[in-house]
């Protein structure tokens, strides 16, 4: 298994070589960083590039199917990085666990579009897929929620260390390797006049996973905003794991805290599954 620190630092010099390129080439270089963590794909697994609704989606078959509804993902990468390729090994697996078909959204991305069209693309995929629960991590995590917000989507949310509320400088936890204070706010603002900012305190969906990260900024507004979705009547499974670091589930394979907490969810999310 790897320890967390060499993740940390081959992640970092992959992020730190970003700097300075044109979007194009840094979208390709973040693409091939995360996906050089990810274990290769399930015996069976088959995946294939399509367009549902004009929108870019790469859908995942694992080779046993319990159910034909699909599960919709929708990746990270801070809203301008990212893509179904860069958070393969991520869908490949959730389809792997939960035996079912998983469409990963490829979104379009700032700063050529805006968040409003980030949302648009996943919500006009999750209307024509009818999928039975909606899963992002980070940046995804966010139009996740705010796509069920919207739509008044009532089945089951997978919510992977996302901004939850208004990310400010007194609301975000203490600064951590991969992801700083500054890097939210920057994103954030970014950003901020197209996000929908409904009362936060409202629970997203009726059924919520949650997978959050000790070392992370995101994760004190998280666990806020879980302690008020709980209040608001949700039923929520959450775990945090252990020492581990913003964008960690990339090495989910390799790291033996967010490989205990990623099994954790999955079978949350099945344990939801299985009531509807």
């Amino acid at each position: 298994m790897m320890q967390r620190d060499s993740f940390r630092r081959r992640f970092e010099r992959g992020l730190d070589a970003l700097a300075g390129l044109p979007m194009e080439a840094a979208r390709k270089r973040y693409d091939a960083l995360c996906t050089s963590f990810a274990p290769a794909d399930p015996t069976g697994m088959t995946f294939r590039d399509e367009y549902i609704a004009a929108v870019g989606v790469r859908r995942f078959h694992p080779a046993r199917i319990a159910e034909a509804s699909p599960i919709l993902y929708a990746h990270g990468g801070g809203w301008n990085l990212g893509s179904p390729r860069s958070h393969h090994g991520i869908a490949a697996d959730l389809a792997e666990r939960l035996c079912r078909e998983v469409i990963s959204v490829d979104y379009r991305l700032a700063p050529e579009a805006g968040y409003a069209e980030a949302l648009d693309d996943c919500r006009r995929v999750a209307e024509a897929c009818s999928p039975t629960a909606l899963v992002g991590d980070s940046a995804g995590g966010r139009l996740i929620m705010d796509v069920s917000r919207q739509s008044h989507w009532h089945g089951i949310l997978g919510l992977i260390y996302p901004p939850a509320g208004r990310p400010t400088a007194a609301s975000l936890g203490p600064d951590a390797p991969l992801l700083t204070r500054d890097d939210i706010l920057a994103l954030w603002e970014s950003i901020a006049d197209e996000i929908p900012m409904s009362d936060a305190t409202s629970a997203p969906g009726e059924s919520i996973e949650v997978l959050a990260v000790e070392h992370d900024p995101l994760t004190v507004p998280l666990e806020r905003a879980v302690a008020d979705w709980r209040r608001d009547g949700a039923d929520i499974g959450y775990r945090c794991a252990p020492d581990m670091l913003h964008g960690a589930l990339h090495a989910h394979a390799e790291l033996a805290s967010i490989h205990d907490a990623w099994r954790d969810f999955c079978r949350g999310l099945e344990q939801h599954l299985s009531r509807t």
